[in-house]
């Protein structure tokens, strides 16, 4: 026993000096259980003992079906950085959006703000070009015939059956295929709020909620989000209480920009908490299948028992941006979204949902999500590392239940905009935290995509960016 016990120590020991030395960096796979133990001729039980070990000096993460990596080292945000709700608009965060949005037009800049996979590795390209061109060549009638709301029965079906991963049993008839993710969540907010109503959002938010809830003349109350429990459940049932929101609009399942996922019990009391007042909760579960673990964690609207949680999807982030699919199951508003969907655009090409619904239906879709989770994993475990190697030392970046976002707080003296400007010199363009939220509450925070190919280009532009806020960090 005295020996078996000196060789998983001795095996942990030699991979934490390896670790600690730079040998493994940040972000290194690391051989799975078995072939540690046939390299070492060591049994199995010792090579597990002495991951378990690592697990627990935090040096190594598992994650699951993929492997072990090594950790990073880097902290989490401990804080929402936000106290109570309180009203959030302003004519400064859509300047300072445009400002981004004008940046990232730049040729031949480093994109690390744009929240959308670039590259063929992350998109099913070929085949669903060929899958595009079978539906084609099976009804080339499509081409010249008008689609009507609700859309493709095939894709419905489908994401209807997709939808028990996520603990939700949605029927085929009550999904209404949109333009994408956005008009999803539009149609939801036009059918439940009036001009004037006040809607939760959480903070930090989705920038482009801002701009939709302003175009509806609807005025936004923030709530405060954990960066990594989410939502505060506590918050929504204060203002519930008070009766001062007509909605809530949320993503609990892998937040943008926070990454985090609510805890299940939180997710049941939400639903819970909005059935009994009555008041519609808009969940925005664009990420939610693009979570680490497996099974998938339930949504919240997995326990909405009388329709007034809003399911809006889409597979812009996953599949094809540019079919700009969305979709959304509106409960006990599903008549109204359907007669809206069609008097605003109609409906979705037939051509492109049955392209789509055809790669669902072929097994081929959970193929390319089994595939790209991995690779997001991999891909946000080494820009932590890159983080924790070239940024300020009081840094912190969220480790993310799933996507491929971090959400970083720098040290309170440095400014992202500042940062935001200095990068773009350099042919950097990064989101500064201040787009995330009414005025100056995060305004040393960023957010950083991970979400294209890690080439030298990408990892030096991390590194340069830690430069320049090291140097903001250290003062004048």
């Amino acid at each position: 026993m005295a020996r078996a016990t000196s060789l998983y120590r001795t095996l942990a020991d030699d991979i934490s000096s390896a670790i600690t030395s730079g040998r493994l960096p940040a972000g290194s796979l690391l051989p799975s259980l078995r072939e540690c133990a046939e390299k070492r001729k060591l049994s199995l039980n010792t090579a597990t003992a002495a991951y378990r070990l690592l697990e627990d000096r935090g040096l190594i993460v598992a994650r699951p079906q993929s492997g072990f990596y090594v950790s990073s080292g880097l902290p989490e945000p401990q804080h929402s950085l936000r106290g109570i709700p309180k009203e959030a608009m302003g004519e400064a965060q859509a300047d300072l959006m445009s400002l981004v949005l004008e940046a990232q037009g730049r040729p031949g800049h480093v994109d690390l703000a744009f929240a959308g996979p670039r590259g063929k590795r992350f998109y099913p390209g070929e085949k669903l070009a060929r899958l595009t061109s079978a539906v084609l060549r099976s009804d080339a009638n499509l081409i010249s015939a008008y689609a009507l709301p609700p859309g493709s029965d095939r894709l419905r079906s489908q994401i209807a059956q997709r939808s028990k991963r996520l603990g939700m049993s949605l029927s085929p008839e009550a999904i209404v295929l949109t333009h994408g993710a956005m008009e999803a969540l539009h149609l939801a907010l036009r059918v439940v709020t009036r001009v004037g109503d006040h809607v939760g959002i959480e903070a930090p938010s989705y920038f482009n909620l801002y701009p939709l809830l302003s175009s509806l003349g609807l005025k936004a109350i923030e709530i405060p989000t954990h960066p990594k429990r989410g939502l505060d459940v506590d918050a929504v049932e204060e203002l519930l209480l008070g009766k001062r929101i007509a909605a809530l609009v949320v993503m609990p399942t892998v937040h943008n920009p926070l990454g985090c996922t609510m805890p299940v019990e939180a997710k049941k009391r939400l639903a819970e908490l909005v059935n009994h007042h009555g008041v519609p909760v808009i969940e925005d579960m664009v990420y939610a299948e693009l979570q680490y673990v497996e099974p998938l964690e339930p949504t919240v609207k997995a326990f909405d028992r009388k329709g007034w949680v809003l399911a809006c999807g889409g597979f812009s982030k996953t599949l094809a941006p540019d079919f700009r699919l969305g979709w959304v199951e509106a409960g006990r508003f599903g008549g109204a979204v359907q007669r809206l969907k069609f008097s605003v655009s109609a409906s979705e090409s037939m051509i492109l949902s049955e392209a789509v619904g055809l790669l669902l239906q072929s097994g081929g879709y959970e193929h390319h999500l089994r595939s790209i989770r991995k690779l997001y994993f991999a891909q946000v475990t080494t820009v932590r590392g890159l983080i924790s190697h070239c940024f300020p030392p009081e840094t912190r970046a969220t480790q993310p239940t799933g996507g491929f976002v971090l959400w970083i707080e720098l040290p309170p003296s440095v400014d992202s905009l500042h940062l935001f400007r200095a990068a773009l010199v350099e042919g950097i363009v990064i989101m500064p935290g201040q787009v995330y939220s009414k005025g100056p509450r995060y305004r040393h925070c960023l957010r950083l995509s991970c979400c294209q190919e890690m080439d030298a280009r990408y990892t030096n532009a991390i590194r340069t960016l830690g430069r320049l806020a090291c140097l903001m960090a250290e003062g004048p």
